[in-house]
């Protein structure tokens, strides 16, 4: 079994002993989305600045390994006309349980990001791509995939972690790991990652991520630093995660 099979069926476990980004919104936030009043989040505490979408009525927007009825609905109830991608059928039964439940439509696509996106070239005005990178082993290619998808001006807004949490023990006092964090090549890793029911995931570079993006051919146009949102690095203000605003310019 592949490792992204592997992941798609822990992630569904996951959802199943209710995990926080598995939880869809519910009707009464739907509603204030429309009214105006919504929030979302690329990273585990920061609200997404409102000035990093625009005006979304019309616009098409890719939810990018975004599944589970908690970023989609809000688009939509924003007027955006939304595709969701995701390898998780726990995530994807969410997002249609809210789309019938609010009748708005979505296009629901179960598909690997890893793999080349099954989009034409040019389809979408925005890509939503929360923290999920840390769950492929190679991230350029995902960034080269959505420039591919976006239009001319299209923005990448992504949730990045920057490894830290990778280096240290479950009470993040202690340096336990060197980087990269790959237990595909190091298998006390992949121990540590079995032990805990944490999936398969890896380490990423600022190098490669937001090198990545710009390698691809986007513009950095903004960024802003997070922490974990509970534990000692968070208790301390030290950023974990990233969320960068990239823009498709040619």
């Amino acid at each position: 079994m592949e490792y992204q099979q592997i992941n798609a069926k822990v992630i569904d476990q996951w959802i199943e002993e209710g995990w926080e980004w598995g939880i869809p919104i519910s009707h009464e936030v739907f509603e204030k989305a429309k009214r105006g009043d919504w929030d979302v989040l690329l990273t585990p505490t920061k609200k997404v600045p409102h000035e990093w979408f625009g005006d979304l009525q019309g616009k098409k927007v890719l939810g990018l390994a975004s599944g589970g009825g908690q970023q989609i609905p809000i688009f939509a109830a924003l007027g955006a006309e939304c595709t969701v991608l995701d390898y998780s059928d726990k995530q994807l039964e969410s997002e249609a349980m809210v789309a019938r439940r609010e009748g708005y439509h979505v296009e629901i696509i179960k598909a690997d990001m890893s793999k080349p996106l099954p989009f034409e070239d040019g389809r979408f005005d925005l890509i939503f791509h929360p923290v999920s990178n840390c769950y492929i082993e190679e991230v350029k290619p995902l960034f080269k995939e959505c420039y591919r998808v976006l239009k001319r001006g299209g923005i990448l807004l992504s949730g990045l972690d920057n490894g830290l949490n990778y280096i240290l023990d479950d009470t993040e006092s202690q340096v336990v790991n060197k980087l990269p964090f790959n237990p595909l090549l190091n298998s006390d890793q992949m121990q540590q990652l079995q032990i805990k029911n944490d999936g398969i995931q890896f380490s990423h570079t600022l190098e490669e991520q937001i090198g990545g993006q710009l390698e691809a051919g986007f513009l950095l146009r903004d960024l802003y630093e997070d922490t974990n949102g509970v534990g000692k690095l968070h208790e301390y203000g030290i950023p974990s995660f990233l969320a960068t605003k990239s823009e498709k310019c040619f």
